[in-house]
């Protein structure tokens, strides 16, 4: 039976490399001692050179190999290497990869020494003047270096199962009597396709075939029950089969109720089981049609982001937990159903979460803007190859990004890549991402990075005006991004038009009934290369900064979920945050039934969702107009007819300041004068006593979200009295196992209500103790009142760790401690 055996730990790293560093018997007790996943250089959060990464480096581990594992194969496999890697084993060249972003291998069968070490050697070239996609020009991202995703050796009887691919064919679920949010529950006649591919000796063996259900919540009216070992005959094995197997009612895979099974493919030799593989894969029907896009047959609008793979400090060397982590914020926090893998293939443990959890993938090979020369177009292909081949077993990506993103049409190059694609999965749609309108299309969706909305025009393109071919599926790829960049620290007003420019985007998509969906740019901020960004190598085009805090903007899909209830305030609601202290449209960004409103515990007005402007959005935020109600009416000598026009007229002067009153407005102000004997400072004194507070009592507002009759979430906004951090941790129990791991901490300053301070820039100091230690500084700055660290555990140094955080406010101390637990469970390491 195979094994997967883990290299992850005590590996030898230098930023350099000669040739000597090949030989076995190389003396390298000077190079510094790591642990995969692994970056060639740790960076500055911002403000450092990208050359900082870009080096030819070397890697050198040695192990000792198990004598059982004489006469079997042994493979010595790579997840992911940035970006061009030539691999020594022994002092003996095996090859060369040249693509940061997918996996390779080498057959070291006969390579293996029993009697002593076995030295990898491994000469990393991260370098950007590489001719490999995705460089050649320049790239909006940056690249960075190492031997960043898993290393492991895989050892297996010589004949065994070399690839196994599983696909579907589900008949359309018409689910015209299902609600939107109903599970379509399973379809009935499905097929199973299965592609076989064995190598090795197959003299005396035969093959089984077996299914079994491994995740999703089952309906009474399907039996957990379908082909199995023992309803089929076992067949002489061939090289390569295909297989089609007729199934019983069979759960689908859904972005609700995720349900996987798994295809288990054994070798038997002479009765005895020498080789299994499992694939884990879902039944569902995704298409694209003309009009939009069908899962299970049920029109479902794609509301996604663009996510890279980097995080601070450290680029892309994250374990499998920081992965998850990603997947788990897009589907719990930001409630998206579609995810794209901008622009490259990601971690199998990312899409493995997202299989999970139900979160659609649209990944795509590797490139940015450039095509290069026929030795880059080669290697583009095979990146294509290794793309598809690895993940296309994965339920979650429904479609396959088959051009170089945002590059010119090359006919020859695209016919190519889509005949790839076809070739090796037949099952799913190809896309290729555009800047532009009409350009060739010889892909089955047209898809387009859609930056035409820039705060007045329409939020986005019709399918007429972008594709050439209207029979063919339309999707957005890309929005806003740089068309608006928003740091967590600028003002009030530019991190509220950052917001509502996502939500008047995805509220016109929303409205197009012959869009697939939108995907936007981006989850969260990033650094870039000089050519980009705010000059500090960072581009702020997320909506959640860099450590996944989230953004004004990140509400705007937050309250598109129905899980949990979302209430915030787009406003601090102090006045003197707006130019002419004039408030502008305040925004109430909610999926509640209601919101009730109070100030200083008097009611004010209840807001419903039908108050929204946004009219086809799912929820949309509502608009702030009132901030008087009844008081005017109730306290001032005024009739209730008068008190409701004043009422009108302060509301829109705070709003929208004294000089866009209108007719009426101005009106109502000359009869205050005339009939009611005010004078001009009356009726300045009214203003400032019901809207401008100044000088008065310290206005509290509350509002509360109202969900089935309850309270469901309140937020409060007023002066500012105390100060406090909020700490958010990924998770405090640290598992050693296939290498270290690691905690996200996400870290807020807030007031005594719980909001956050965006303007509070003092740093926050950071200890480790124990069996942990900190990635990055151990002082950090809030930016935009936030900030972040991670913290990774240490191999044999304990089973607890302790990380404080303290802060000094307003000459007060604030100190904050986290207890981690760390296990081990490494016997499966080398």
């Amino acid at each position: 039976m195979r094994k997967k055996l883990y290299l992850n730990n005590e590996w030898k790293f230098k930023n350099e490399f000669s040739e000597e560093m090949i030989k076995p018997d190389y003396q390298d007790t000077a190079l510094l001692n790591v642990r995969l996943p692994h970056t060639v250089a740790e960076t500055a959060f911002n403000y450092f050179d990208d050359s900082v990464y870009q080096m030819v480096s070397c890697y050198r581990k040695t192990f000792r190999a198990d004598h059982i594992w004489k006469e079997k194969r042994v493979a010595l496999h790579f997840e992911g290497a940035a970006h061009e890697a030539t691999i020594y084993f022994n002092g003996e060249l095996l090859g060369k990869h040249s693509c940061g972003y997918t996996a390779f291998e080498f057959d070291i069968s006969d390579k293996i020494k029993y009697d002593s070490p076995n030295t990898i050697v491994v000469r990393l070239d991260s370098r950007e003047n590489l001719n490999v996609p995705p460089f050649g020009f320049v790239v909006d991202y940056m690249t960075y270096g190492g031997i960043y995703r898993d290393v492991y050796l895989e050892v297996s009887d010589k004949t065994y199962v070399k690839d196994a691919f599983v696909y579907t064919e589900v008949p359309e679920v018409f689910a015209a009597d299902l609600s939107e949010d109903e599970v379509v529950p399973r379809a009935i006649g499905s097929f199973l396709h299965a592609r076989i591919k064995l190598d090795g000796s197959l003299e005396g063996c035969t093959v089984t075939e077996s299914l079994r259900r491994a995740s999703g919540v089952v309906p009474d009216t399907v039996k957990d029950e379908y082909i199995n070992e023992s309803e089929l005959n076992r067949v002489a094995a061939e090289k390569r089969m295909k297989l089609d197997y007729h199934t019983l009612p069979v759960v689908l895979w859904d972005i609700k109720n995720p349900a996987q099974y798994e295809f288990v493919v054994r070798v038997y030799r002479s009765d005895v089981l020498i080789d299994e593989k499992v694939v884990k894969f879902g039944f569902r029907n995704a298409s694209f049609k003309s009009d939009g896009f069908f899962l299970n047959g049920r029109k479902l609008k794609l509301r996604g982001l663009n996510r890279h793979q980097s995080y601070p400090y450290v680029g892309y060397a994250m374990p499998a937990s920081m992965q998850i982590e990603d997947a788990r914020i897009i589907k719990e926090e930001l409630c998206l159903n579609a995810v794209r893998t901008s622009h490259y293939p990601q971690s199998q443990d990312f899409i493995d979460a997202c299989d999970r959890m139900g979160i659609l993938v649209f990944t795509e090979m590797p490139g940015w803007q450039h095509i290069g020369d026929e030795e880059w177009k080669k290697q583009a292909f095979e990146n294509e190859r290794e793309m598809i081949k690895q993940y296309r077993n994965h339920p979650s990506i429904f479609i396959w990004g088959v051009r170089i993103n945002e590059s010119a049409d090359d006919d020859e190059f695209y016919d190519k890549t889509n005949h790839i694609s076809h070739e090796l999965d037949p099952s799913r749609a190809t896309g290729g991402v555009r800047a532009a309108t009409k350009m060739n299309l010889l892909e089955d969706v047209y898809t387009l990075n859609d930056f035409s909305h820039n705060g007045k025009t329409p939020g986005c393109i019709k399918k007429s005006k972008a594709t050439p071919d209207m029979n063919k599926a339309y999707m957005v790829t890309e929005y806003n991004g740089h068309m608006y960049p928003t740091k967590a620290f600028d003002c009030e007003d530019t991190r509220v038009e950052h917001a509502i420019r996502h939500i008047r985007v995805m509220d016109a998509i929303a409205g197009e009934n012959d869009i697939a969906g939108g995907i936007g740019w981006c989850m969260f901020d990033y650094n870039t290369h000089k050519d980009f960004g705010s000059g500090d190598r960072i581009c702020y085009h997320g909506v959640m900064d860099m450590f996944r805090n989230p953004k004004l903007a990140a509400m705007s899909y937050a309250m598109q979920g129905d899980d949990k209830t979302v209430l915030e305030l787009s406003s601090s609601m102090d006045i003197g945050e707006h130019p002419e202290c004039i408030r502008g449209d305040i925004w109430l960004f909610t999926n509640a039934d209601s919101v009730k409103m109070y100030k200083n515990d008097v009611f004010i007005k209840e807001y419903y969702p039908k108050n929204t402007p946004f009219k086809k959005l799912h929820h949309g935020p509502i608009l702030v107009d009132d901030f008087i109600g009844e008081s005017l009416a109730e306290n001032e000598k005024f009739s209730k007819g008068f008190a409701k026009r004043v009422t009108k007229a302060l509301n829109t002067a705070a709003r929208y300041g004294m000089n866009n009153l209108s007719l009426s407005d101005k009106i109502t102000g000359f009869e205050m004068m005339a009939f009611h004997r005010m004078s001009v400072k009356d009726i300045v004194d009214i203003y400032q006593k019901y809207i401008g507070d100044w000088g008065g009592k310290a206005t509290s507002f509350k509002f509360e979200a109202i969900r089935n009759g309850e309270v469901a979430a309140t937020i409060i906004k007023e002066t500012v009295k105390g100060v406090d951090l909020e700490i958010t941790v990924s998770h405090t129990e640290l598992m050693e196992n296939r290498s270290y791991d690691v905690a996200a901490v996400r870290i807020r300053v807030v007031d005594q209500n719980g909001n956050v301070l965006p303007f509070f820039a003092e740093p926050a100091k950071l200890k480790a103790e124990g069996a942990i230690e900190i990635i990055g500084p151990r002082t950090v700055p809030m930016r935009g009142g936030m900030a972040g660290t991670y913290v990774k555990s240490k191999r044999h140094h304990g089973s607890t760790g302790k990380l404080t955080i303290n802060l000094r406010a307003g000459g007060e101390k604030i100190k904050k401690e986290i207890d981690f637990k760390i296990n081990e469970r490494i016997s499966g390491n080398v």
